[in-house]
Protein backbone atom coordinates (compact mmCIF):
# COMPACT_ATOMS: atom_id res chain seq x y z
CA UNK A 1 0.00 0.00 0.00
CA UNK A 2 2.76 2.39 -0.75
CA UNK A 3 1.39 5.77 -1.61
CA UNK A 4 3.22 8.74 -3.06
CA UNK A 5 0.66 11.34 -2.17
CA UNK A 6 1.58 13.97 0.37
CA UNK A 7 0.92 12.89 3.92
CA UNK A 8 -1.42 14.97 6.08
CA UNK A 9 -0.44 17.07 9.05
CA UNK A 10 1.73 20.11 9.54
CA UNK A 11 4.03 20.33 6.52
CA UNK A 12 7.53 21.71 6.98
CA UNK A 13 9.96 22.85 4.28
CA UNK A 14 12.69 25.47 3.98
CA UNK A 15 12.03 28.27 1.47
CA UNK A 16 13.60 27.77 -1.95
CA UNK A 17 14.06 30.02 -4.91
CA UNK A 18 17.20 28.97 -6.81
CA UNK A 19 17.84 26.76 -9.81
CA UNK A 20 18.91 23.23 -8.96
CA UNK A 21 22.54 22.55 -9.92
CA UNK A 22 23.30 19.59 -12.16
CA UNK A 23 26.13 17.18 -11.50
CA UNK A 24 28.09 15.95 -14.54
CA UNK A 25 26.11 12.69 -14.43
CA UNK A 26 22.81 14.55 -14.57
CA UNK A 27 23.72 16.62 -17.62
CA UNK A 28 22.52 13.74 -19.81
CA UNK A 29 19.77 12.58 -17.46
CA UNK A 30 16.34 11.54 -18.73
CA UNK A 31 13.34 13.69 -17.91
CA UNK A 32 11.03 11.77 -15.60
CA UNK A 33 7.79 13.58 -16.34
CA UNK A 34 5.35 14.34 -19.13
CA UNK A 35 2.35 12.57 -20.70
CA UNK A 36 4.41 10.34 -22.98
CA UNK A 37 6.20 8.77 -20.05
CA UNK A 38 3.01 8.24 -18.09
CA UNK A 39 1.20 6.65 -21.05
CA UNK A 40 3.56 3.69 -21.39
CA UNK A 41 6.40 3.59 -18.85
CA UNK A 42 7.83 0.17 -19.76
CA UNK A 43 9.83 1.38 -22.80
CA UNK A 44 11.19 4.18 -20.61
CA UNK A 45 12.43 1.70 -18.01
CA UNK A 46 14.05 -0.43 -20.72
CA UNK A 47 15.80 2.59 -22.25
CA UNK A 48 17.02 3.81 -18.85
CA UNK A 49 18.35 0.36 -18.01
CA UNK A 50 20.15 0.18 -21.35
CA UNK A 51 21.73 3.62 -21.00
CA UNK A 52 22.50 3.79 -17.29
CA UNK A 53 22.20 0.35 -15.70
CA UNK A 54 20.35 -0.31 -12.42
CA UNK A 55 20.60 3.28 -11.07
CA UNK A 56 19.80 6.14 -13.44
CA UNK A 57 20.16 9.92 -13.19
CA UNK A 58 16.77 11.55 -13.77
CA UNK A 59 15.24 15.02 -13.81
CA UNK A 60 11.94 15.39 -11.98
CA UNK A 61 9.33 17.95 -12.98
CA UNK A 62 11.06 21.33 -13.19
CA UNK A 63 14.36 19.57 -14.02
CA UNK A 64 15.12 18.76 -10.37
CA UNK A 65 17.89 16.09 -10.29
CA UNK A 66 17.35 12.78 -8.51
CA UNK A 67 18.37 9.13 -8.80
CA UNK A 68 16.04 6.44 -10.09
CA UNK A 69 16.63 2.99 -8.61
CA UNK A 70 15.32 0.49 -11.16
CA UNK A 71 17.38 -2.62 -10.42
CA UNK A 72 15.68 -5.21 -8.22
CA UNK A 73 18.85 -5.99 -6.27
CA UNK A 74 19.69 -2.31 -5.81
CA UNK A 75 16.15 -1.45 -4.72
CA UNK A 76 16.18 -4.27 -2.22
CA UNK A 77 19.46 -2.91 -0.87
CA UNK A 78 18.21 0.68 -0.57
CA UNK A 79 14.97 -0.25 1.18
CA UNK A 80 16.73 -2.68 3.49
CA UNK A 81 19.44 -0.25 4.69
CA UNK A 82 17.75 2.65 6.52
CA UNK A 83 21.07 3.62 8.08
CA UNK A 84 22.29 4.51 4.56
CA UNK A 85 19.07 5.54 2.82
CA UNK A 86 16.59 7.16 5.19
CA UNK A 87 13.05 8.55 5.04
CA UNK A 88 13.40 11.94 6.73
CA UNK A 89 13.11 14.34 3.79
CA UNK A 90 14.73 17.18 5.74
CA UNK A 91 18.06 15.65 4.70
CA UNK A 92 17.51 16.71 1.09
CA UNK A 93 20.44 18.74 -0.27
CA UNK A 94 18.28 20.63 -2.80
CA UNK A 95 15.72 22.28 -0.54
CA UNK A 96 17.16 25.71 -1.32
CA UNK A 97 16.52 25.12 -5.03
CA UNK A 98 12.86 24.10 -4.91
CA UNK A 99 10.14 26.66 -5.56
CA UNK A 100 7.01 26.87 -3.45
CA UNK A 101 4.98 26.11 -6.58
CA UNK A 102 6.89 22.92 -7.45
CA UNK A 103 4.24 20.29 -8.39
CA UNK A 104 5.94 17.50 -6.43
CA UNK A 105 6.25 19.50 -3.21
CA UNK A 106 3.41 17.58 -1.47
CA UNK A 107 5.37 14.36 -2.06
CA UNK A 108 8.46 15.51 -0.20
CA UNK A 109 7.32 17.89 2.53
CA UNK A 110 7.97 16.61 6.02
CA UNK A 111 4.95 15.96 8.22
CA UNK A 112 4.77 14.44 11.73
CA UNK A 113 3.29 11.19 10.40
CA UNK A 114 4.63 7.65 10.54
CA UNK A 115 5.79 8.08 6.92
CA UNK A 116 8.78 10.24 7.87
CA UNK A 117 9.75 8.75 11.23
CA UNK A 118 12.94 6.73 11.65
CA UNK A 119 14.56 4.32 14.07
CA UNK A 120 12.87 3.75 17.43
CA UNK A 121 10.21 6.36 16.73
CA UNK A 122 9.25 4.62 13.51
CA UNK A 123 9.11 1.26 15.29
CA UNK A 124 6.80 2.78 17.90
CA UNK A 125 4.38 4.27 15.38
CA UNK A 126 4.49 1.49 12.75
CA UNK A 127 4.25 -1.19 15.45
CA UNK A 128 1.04 0.34 16.77
CA UNK A 129 -0.45 0.46 13.27
CA UNK A 130 0.51 -3.17 12.61
CA UNK A 131 -1.06 -4.34 15.87
CA UNK A 132 -4.23 -2.31 15.29
CA UNK A 133 -4.70 -3.79 11.81
CA UNK A 134 -3.66 -7.29 12.84
CA UNK A 135 -6.41 -7.40 15.48
CA UNK A 136 -9.03 -7.29 12.71
CA UNK A 137 -10.43 -10.78 12.28
CA UNK A 138 -9.68 -12.06 8.76
CA UNK A 139 -13.05 -13.76 8.39
CA UNK A 140 -14.83 -10.58 9.50
CA UNK A 141 -12.77 -8.55 7.02
CA UNK A 142 -13.67 -10.88 4.17
CA UNK A 143 -17.35 -10.73 5.10
CA UNK A 144 -17.18 -6.92 5.25
CA UNK A 145 -15.53 -6.74 1.81
CA UNK A 146 -18.19 -9.06 0.40
CA UNK A 147 -20.99 -6.89 1.80
CA UNK A 148 -19.44 -3.72 0.40
CA UNK A 149 -18.88 -5.31 -3.02
CA UNK A 150 -22.41 -6.74 -3.12
CA UNK A 151 -24.00 -3.40 -2.23
CA UNK A 152 -22.06 -1.63 -4.97
CA UNK A 153 -23.06 -4.25 -7.55
CA UNK A 154 -26.68 -3.98 -6.42
CA UNK A 155 -26.64 -0.32 -7.48
CA UNK A 156 -25.87 -1.07 -11.13
CA UNK A 157 -26.84 -4.76 -11.54
CA UNK A 158 -30.07 -3.86 -13.32
CA UNK A 159 -28.44 -1.38 -15.71
CA UNK A 160 -26.47 -3.81 -17.85
CA UNK A 161 -23.53 -1.40 -17.97
CA UNK A 162 -21.05 0.09 -15.52
CA UNK A 163 -17.76 1.93 -15.21
CA UNK A 164 -15.82 -0.62 -13.19
CA UNK A 165 -13.30 2.00 -12.04
CA UNK A 166 -15.43 4.84 -10.68
CA UNK A 167 -18.52 2.83 -9.72
CA UNK A 168 -16.74 -0.20 -8.31
CA UNK A 169 -12.96 -0.55 -7.92
CA UNK A 170 -12.30 2.88 -6.41
CA UNK A 171 -15.35 2.79 -4.16
CA UNK A 172 -14.44 -0.39 -2.30
CA UNK A 173 -11.22 0.39 -0.36
CA UNK A 174 -12.52 3.64 1.12
CA UNK A 175 -15.83 2.06 2.12
CA UNK A 176 -14.09 -0.91 3.78
CA UNK A 177 -11.59 1.23 5.69
CA UNK A 178 -14.34 3.64 6.79
CA UNK A 179 -16.15 0.71 8.37
CA UNK A 180 -12.93 -0.60 9.93
CA UNK A 181 -12.68 2.84 11.54
CA UNK A 182 -16.16 2.39 13.02
CA UNK A 183 -17.74 5.22 11.07
CA UNK A 184 -21.55 5.22 11.47
CA UNK A 185 -23.25 3.66 8.45
CA UNK A 186 -25.08 6.85 7.33
CA UNK A 187 -21.74 8.73 7.21
CA UNK A 188 -19.87 6.20 5.08
CA UNK A 189 -21.05 7.45 1.63
CA UNK A 190 -20.03 11.04 2.44
CA UNK A 191 -16.68 9.87 3.75
CA UNK A 192 -16.04 7.82 0.62
CA UNK A 193 -16.87 10.80 -1.62
CA UNK A 194 -14.52 13.08 0.32
CA UNK A 195 -11.68 10.55 0.28
CA UNK A 196 -11.93 10.18 -3.50
CA UNK A 197 -12.15 13.96 -3.95
CA UNK A 198 -9.18 14.60 -1.66
CA UNK A 199 -6.95 12.35 -3.76
CA UNK A 200 -7.94 14.02 -7.05
CA UNK A 201 -6.49 17.17 -8.62
CA UNK A 202 -9.65 19.29 -8.63
CA UNK A 203 -10.34 22.56 -6.84
CA UNK A 204 -12.44 20.65 -4.29
CA UNK A 205 -9.55 18.43 -3.17
CA UNK A 206 -8.31 20.67 -0.34
CA UNK A 207 -11.80 21.16 1.11
CA UNK A 208 -12.51 17.44 0.88
CA UNK A 209 -9.24 16.64 2.64
CA UNK A 210 -10.16 19.08 5.40
CA UNK A 211 -13.51 17.37 5.88
CA UNK A 212 -11.82 13.94 6.08
CA UNK A 213 -9.35 15.29 8.64
CA UNK A 214 -12.16 16.78 10.71
CA UNK A 215 -13.97 13.43 10.70
CA UNK A 216 -10.81 11.70 11.89
CA UNK A 217 -10.42 14.20 14.73
CA UNK A 218 -14.02 13.69 15.76
CA UNK A 219 -13.67 9.90 15.69
CA UNK A 220 -10.47 10.05 17.75
CA UNK A 221 -12.12 12.32 20.32
CA UNK A 222 -15.12 9.98 20.59
CA UNK A 223 -12.95 6.86 20.86
CA UNK A 224 -10.74 8.44 23.50
CA UNK A 225 -13.87 8.88 25.64
CA UNK A 226 -15.64 5.67 24.61
CA UNK A 227 -13.34 3.00 23.07
CA UNK A 228 -14.75 0.34 20.74
CA UNK A 229 -13.40 -2.65 18.87
CA UNK A 230 -12.09 -0.69 15.88
CA UNK A 231 -8.80 0.58 14.47
CA UNK A 232 -8.89 4.09 16.04
CA UNK A 233 -9.60 2.66 19.51
CA UNK A 234 -6.79 0.11 19.22
CA UNK A 235 -4.32 2.85 18.27
CA UNK A 236 -5.41 5.02 21.19
CA UNK A 237 -5.17 2.13 23.67
CA UNK A 238 -1.88 0.78 22.33
CA UNK A 239 1.07 0.58 24.78
CA UNK A 240 3.02 2.84 22.40
CA UNK A 241 1.14 5.74 23.97
CA UNK A 242 0.23 7.60 20.79
CA UNK A 243 -1.12 11.13 21.16
CA UNK A 244 -4.48 12.04 19.68
CA UNK A 245 -2.78 14.06 16.93
CA UNK A 246 -0.47 11.15 16.06
CA UNK A 247 -3.50 8.86 15.76
CA UNK A 248 -5.37 11.38 13.57
CA UNK A 249 -2.41 11.74 11.21
CA UNK A 250 -1.70 8.02 11.00
CA UNK A 251 -5.37 7.18 10.40
CA UNK A 252 -5.23 9.54 7.42
CA UNK A 253 -2.02 7.88 6.21
CA UNK A 254 -3.62 4.42 6.40
CA UNK A 255 -6.67 5.65 4.52
CA UNK A 256 -4.76 7.39 1.72
CA UNK A 257 -2.25 4.54 1.42
CA UNK A 258 -5.07 2.01 1.07
CA UNK A 259 -7.33 3.92 -1.30
CA UNK A 260 -5.56 4.64 -4.59
CA UNK A 261 -3.21 1.62 -4.69
CA UNK A 262 -5.91 -0.92 -3.80
CA UNK A 263 -8.50 0.69 -6.05
CA UNK A 264 -6.08 0.67 -8.98
CA UNK A 265 -5.05 -2.90 -8.14
CA UNK A 266 -8.68 -3.98 -8.50
CA UNK A 267 -9.16 -1.91 -11.66
CA UNK A 268 -5.96 -3.14 -13.32
CA UNK A 269 -6.89 -6.75 -12.59
CA UNK A 270 -10.38 -6.33 -14.02
CA UNK A 271 -8.91 -4.67 -17.12
CA UNK A 272 -6.59 -7.61 -17.70
CA UNK A 273 -9.39 -10.04 -17.04
CA UNK A 274 -11.58 -8.41 -19.69
CA UNK A 275 -8.76 -7.74 -22.15
CA UNK A 276 -6.86 -11.02 -22.14
CA UNK A 277 -8.93 -14.06 -23.11
CA UNK A 278 -6.51 -16.52 -21.50
CA UNK A 279 -6.43 -14.49 -18.29
CA UNK A 280 -10.22 -14.28 -18.22
CA UNK A 281 -10.65 -17.99 -18.85
CA UNK A 282 -8.11 -18.76 -16.13
CA UNK A 283 -10.07 -16.72 -13.61
CA UNK A 284 -13.56 -17.78 -14.62
CA UNK A 285 -12.57 -21.38 -15.23
CA UNK A 286 -11.06 -21.75 -11.80
CA UNK A 287 -7.66 -22.91 -13.04
CA UNK A 288 -5.96 -20.40 -10.77
CA UNK A 289 -7.22 -18.35 -7.87
CA UNK A 290 -8.01 -14.67 -8.00
CA UNK A 291 -5.16 -14.25 -5.52
CA UNK A 292 -2.68 -15.61 -8.08
CA UNK A 293 -4.14 -13.34 -10.75
CA UNK A 294 -3.83 -10.31 -8.51
CA UNK A 295 -0.22 -11.22 -7.80
CA UNK A 296 0.49 -11.40 -11.51
CA UNK A 297 -0.86 -7.86 -11.89
CA UNK A 298 1.49 -6.68 -9.14
CA UNK A 299 4.41 -8.04 -11.11
CA UNK A 300 3.35 -6.79 -14.53
CA UNK A 301 1.23 -3.65 -13.93
CA UNK A 302 1.60 -2.67 -10.30
CA UNK A 303 -0.58 0.23 -9.09
CA UNK A 304 2.25 2.07 -7.31
CA UNK A 305 4.79 2.43 -10.10
CA UNK A 306 7.32 4.67 -8.38
CA UNK A 307 7.77 6.11 -4.92
CA UNK A 308 9.47 9.19 -3.49
CA UNK A 309 11.66 8.14 -1.83
CA UNK A 310 14.79 7.87 0.25
CA UNK A 311 17.55 10.37 1.03
CA UNK A 312 21.20 9.36 1.26
CA UNK A 313 22.48 9.62 4.82
CA UNK A 314 26.08 9.77 3.59
CA UNK A 315 27.99 9.71 0.32
CA UNK A 316 28.14 6.20 -1.09
CA UNK A 317 28.13 4.12 -4.28
CA UNK A 318 25.05 2.40 -5.62
CA UNK A 319 24.81 0.52 -8.90
CA UNK A 320 28.08 2.05 -10.07
CA UNK A 321 26.87 5.61 -9.34
CA UNK A 322 28.23 8.06 -6.79
CA UNK A 323 25.35 9.11 -4.54
CA UNK A 324 26.07 12.25 -2.54
CA UNK A 325 24.88 12.87 0.98
CA UNK A 326 21.36 14.29 0.89
CA UNK A 327 20.59 13.11 -2.67
CA UNK A 328 17.00 12.07 -3.39
CA UNK A 329 16.38 8.51 -4.58
CA UNK A 330 13.16 7.57 -6.36
CA UNK A 331 12.19 3.93 -5.86
CA UNK A 332 11.30 2.28 -9.18
CA UNK A 333 8.96 -0.45 -7.91
CA UNK A 334 7.51 -1.36 -11.31
CA UNK A 335 10.91 -1.17 -13.02
CA UNK A 336 12.44 -3.50 -10.40
CA UNK A 337 9.61 -5.99 -10.89
CA UNK A 338 10.52 -6.26 -14.60
CA UNK A 339 14.29 -6.40 -14.06
CA UNK A 340 15.54 -8.90 -16.69
CA UNK A 341 17.92 -10.34 -14.09
CA UNK A 342 14.81 -11.88 -12.48
CA UNK A 343 13.89 -13.81 -15.64
CA UNK A 344 14.02 -17.50 -14.75
CA UNK A 345 12.26 -18.76 -17.86
CA UNK A 346 9.28 -19.95 -15.80
CA UNK A 347 6.23 -18.42 -17.50
CA UNK A 348 4.00 -19.13 -14.49
CA UNK A 349 6.24 -17.61 -11.86
CA UNK A 350 4.33 -14.33 -11.69
CA UNK A 351 1.23 -16.08 -10.44
CA UNK A 352 2.88 -17.67 -7.39
CA UNK A 353 6.11 -15.79 -6.61
CA UNK A 354 5.37 -13.03 -4.09
CA UNK A 355 8.83 -11.48 -4.04
CA UNK A 356 7.68 -8.48 -6.10
CA UNK A 357 8.50 -5.04 -4.70
CA UNK A 358 5.00 -3.56 -5.02
CA UNK A 359 4.61 -3.19 -1.25
CA UNK A 360 8.16 -2.02 -0.71
CA UNK A 361 10.64 -3.70 1.58
CA UNK A 362 12.34 -3.13 4.91
CA UNK A 363 11.17 -1.06 7.84
CA UNK A 364 9.40 1.43 5.59
CA UNK A 365 7.69 -1.16 3.46
CA UNK A 366 3.96 -1.62 3.97
CA UNK A 367 3.65 -2.79 7.59
CA UNK A 368 2.21 -6.23 8.19
CA UNK A 369 -0.66 -7.02 7.82
CA UNK A 370 -1.51 -4.13 5.45
CA UNK A 371 -0.55 -6.05 2.27
CA UNK A 372 -2.63 -9.01 3.46
CA UNK A 373 -5.63 -6.75 4.15
CA UNK A 374 -5.25 -5.08 0.75
CA UNK A 375 -5.23 -8.49 -0.92
CA UNK A 376 -8.38 -9.56 0.94
CA UNK A 377 -10.12 -6.39 -0.26
CA UNK A 378 -8.93 -6.76 -3.87
CA UNK A 379 -9.48 -10.52 -4.12
CA UNK A 380 -12.98 -10.30 -2.68
CA UNK A 381 -13.86 -7.48 -5.09
CA UNK A 382 -12.75 -9.53 -8.12
CA UNK A 383 -14.37 -12.77 -6.94
CA UNK A 384 -17.66 -11.06 -6.07
CA UNK A 385 -17.90 -9.41 -9.48
CA UNK A 386 -17.24 -12.73 -11.22
CA UNK A 387 -19.85 -14.46 -9.07
CA UNK A 388 -22.52 -11.83 -9.62
CA UNK A 389 -21.83 -10.84 -13.26
CA UNK A 390 -20.26 -13.88 -14.96
CA UNK A 391 -20.70 -12.50 -18.50
CA UNK A 392 -19.19 -9.06 -17.83
CA UNK A 393 -17.25 -7.78 -20.84
CA UNK A 394 -15.45 -4.63 -21.95
CA UNK A 395 -17.71 -2.05 -23.61
CA UNK A 396 -15.01 -0.20 -25.58
CA UNK A 397 -12.00 -1.14 -27.68
CA UNK A 398 -8.84 -1.68 -25.60
CA UNK A 399 -7.05 1.24 -27.29
CA UNK A 400 -9.81 3.58 -26.09
CA UNK A 401 -8.94 3.03 -22.44
CA UNK A 402 -7.08 6.00 -20.94
CA UNK A 403 -4.40 5.72 -18.27
CA UNK A 404 -4.13 8.50 -15.72
CA UNK A 405 -1.19 10.81 -16.61
CA UNK A 406 1.09 9.93 -13.71
CA UNK A 407 4.51 8.32 -13.43
CA UNK A 408 3.71 7.50 -9.80
CA UNK A 409 0.41 5.61 -9.89
CA UNK A 410 -0.80 3.26 -12.62
CA UNK A 411 -4.55 3.30 -13.06
CA UNK A 412 -7.33 3.91 -15.56
CA UNK A 413 -9.68 6.86 -15.81
CA UNK A 414 -12.51 4.45 -16.55
CA UNK A 415 -13.24 0.85 -17.50
CA UNK A 416 -16.64 0.70 -19.25
CA UNK A 417 -18.24 -2.75 -19.19
CA UNK A 418 -21.49 -4.46 -20.17
CA UNK A 419 -23.28 -7.50 -18.80
CA UNK A 420 -26.69 -9.13 -18.73
CA UNK A 421 -28.91 -7.04 -16.44
CA UNK A 422 -30.05 -8.67 -13.21
CA UNK A 423 -33.62 -7.91 -12.22
CA UNK A 424 -35.56 -8.85 -9.15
Amino acid sequence: MNNTAGTPGTAVRPPGRGTAPLSPEHENAMRFYGPEIARDPVPLYEEMRRRFGPVAPILLDGDIPAWFVLGYRELHHVTGRPEWFARDCRRWNLWDHVHDSWPLLPYVMWTPSVMFTEGAEHQRRAGAISDALDATDRADLHALCRRVSDRLIDRFAGDGEVDLVSQYAHQIPAAVVARMYGLPEPEVPGMVRDILLSLDVTADAARAHQRVQERMRRIVGERRAHPRDDVPSRLLLHPAGLTDEEVVIDLLVIMSAAQAPTGNWIGNTLRLMLLDDDFSLTLQGGRSSAGEALNEVLWKNTPTQNFIGRWAVQTCELGGRRINRGDLLVLGLAAANCDPRLNTGDLGIHGTNRAQMSFGHGEHGCPFPAPEAAEVIARTAVETLLDRLPDVRMAVRPEQLRWRPSVWMRGLFELPARFSPITG
